[in-house]
């Protein structure tokens, strides 16, 4: 073992030690979620490295063990057979070299990706220290195991930002077409975010292909978290865009890739999330052909009430991606319905005030909703989840025909942030709207119409709130059916 791994040996021992002596204090605490992945310990952001590695699922993450904030990033690791139960690994990068660790709090190994190369396992990731120059670089690390990982002796791989690009030069996305290794960066200059490409043969050396996409000027002024992929006949770009020092809502685009040229050019430009807490999503293509999507299921600077109890951060249920005309879906993975059980069905049914549909419903539970618009006669209606029984506490989901939009609200849904959400609302063909939510003891994630919008939110109601009520805001609403379903733990 060379000395630069031996440094790295040891900051990942220091970090697997703070997880043990913590780790059953913290699996204990108020808010924690039943069946989303959460670290053992600490703070958790952006996903990292999502990858299918000898036919089990690898997701890596930002990872700071040693606090509830942000701090000095290393890389947590967890393992599943089935996207839905997961097994935390030790943790696999740690800032341990000049190009990722220093004397201050900003730097560390900073986000990026994982690919299958034969045998090996790679992670590319940013290293980032504040006053270097460059201040970010691109780097890898290889793993026969898939557990243990040794950081590559000739790092960094891309040890200067392009011309195109600034210092501000993150989040390698790395796929393979025809043969060669393609890799996008986030960037900015000019006031527009970028996503620079680059080509490989080896993953080690990288030649520079230029700017593949970049802002049209109305979608942000730095682009993080860039993810390029094919599918169906196009491609698809994901972006996580900042405004200034805001992060805003991911968006994709759905455009065609010229790999000769290194071009993508954008189509249509859609939100891909309209909740608050949704951020740098990161995909995969699994073994079933299926590509599958997860995000931070937070947001930046903003209140996280379990961070007193010394944790933050969850990961979004996995989703697959669907591509119908120019509409990205997004559809719960099959393997979540093992979950299930307590089934419950109420068929049709008609609203013309507030109706109590349980009085004690699950707190962590799946609910299927179909509305039959042709037979409803409101304009306005909606539900009420996690509702406390003098309803003072609640969140909202709120149908609005009239605007054609969908509103989840959660001014009064505990102890959380606050704020409505809202996303453009269309009638299915059959005049229909159907509801998909997944609620967790802290969350709720939306799927309208099949996924073609979704809201995904955190909230922080009190334990005792678990009412489940129908309202209309004038006029009779048509329910075709409420199934029900309570979701097990994922977690021992």
């Amino acid at each position: 073992m060379n000395s630069l791994n031996t440094k790295h040996l040891e900051a990942l021992e220091r970090a697997n030690q703070e997880i043990e002596a913590k780790k059953d204090r913290i699996a204990k605490s108020r808010y924690r979620l039943q069946y989303h992945f959460m670290a053992p310990t600490g703070w958790i952001n952006d996903p990292n490295g999502l990858v299918q590695y000898k036919g089990e699922y690898h997701l890596f993450y930002q990872f700071y063990p040693y606090a509830s904030s942000w701090g000095p990033m290393h890389w947590g690791h967890a393992k599943s057979q089935n996207l839905v139960h997961w097994e935390h690994l030790p943790v696999a990068l740690a800032p341990s070299e000049s190009y990722d660790s220093g004397d201050v709090t900003g730097y560390g190994c900073f986000s990026g990706s994982a690919v299958v190369d034969g045998d090996e396992l790679v992670l590319i990731y940013t290293g980032h220290v504040d006053g270097n120059m460059p201040q970010q670089v691109q780097n890898i690390a290889t793993s026969t195991d898939g557990i243990s990982f040794e950081k590559y002796t000739q790092n960094p791989v891309v040890d200067h930002f392009p011309v195109d690009g600034t210092h501000d030069f993150r989040d390698p996305k790395v796929w393979q077409h025809d043969g060669k290794w393609y890799m996008v960066v986030g960037t900015k200059n000019d006031g527009k975010g970028k996503a620079v490409l680059y080509v490989s043969d080896d993953l080690k050396d990288w030649i520079y292909k230029g700017v593949t996409a970049e802002s049209n000027g109305t979608q942000g002024d730095m682009w993080e978290c860039p993810d390029l992929f094919p599918i169906n006949q196009n491609h698809a770009l994901i972006v996580s865009p900042m405004y200034g020092t805001q992060n805003e809502k991911p968006f994709y685009v759905i455009g065609e890739m010229d790999y000769d040229q290194g071009i993508f050019t954008q189509g249509v430009n859609r939100t891909l999330d309209y909740g608050f807490d949704f951020y740098a999503p990161q995909t995969l293509v699994d073994e079933k052909g299926r590509r599958i999507m997860i995000a931070w299921m937070e947001k930046w600077l903003t209140k996280m009430p379990s961070q007193e109890f010394g944790w933050a951060g969850a990961m979004t249920i996995p989703r697959e991606l669907f591509l119908e005309g120019d509409i990205l879906k997004q559809m719960p993975v099959p393997e979540l319905a093992e979950l299930r059980s307590d089934y419950k069905k109420l068929d049709a049914l008609e609203v013309t005030d507030k109706v109590t549909v349980y009085e004690q419903q699950e707190s962590v539970a799946e609910i299927s909703l179909d509305i039959n618009v042709n037979e409803t006669e409101a304009s306005i209606f909606g539900i009420q989840l996690r509702c406390s029984a003098d309803g003072k506490e609640r969140t909202e989901i709120l149908l609005d025909l009239e605007n054609k939009e969908v509103v989840m609200d959660r001014e009064q849904a505990g102890c959380g942030e606050k704020g409505m959400s809202k996303a453009p609302l269309a009638v299915k063909q059959d005049g229909t709207i159907h509801l998909h939510i997944f609620m967790d003891t802290t969350s709720i994630e939306l799927f309208v119409n099949d996924g073609e919008q979704v809201i995904t939110n955190r909230i922080f109601p009190d334990e005792a709130s678990r009412q489940f009520n129908l309202f209309t805001k004038g006029g009779k609403v048509s329910v075709n059916s409420i199934e029900t379903w309570k979701l097990d733990s994922v977690w021992k």
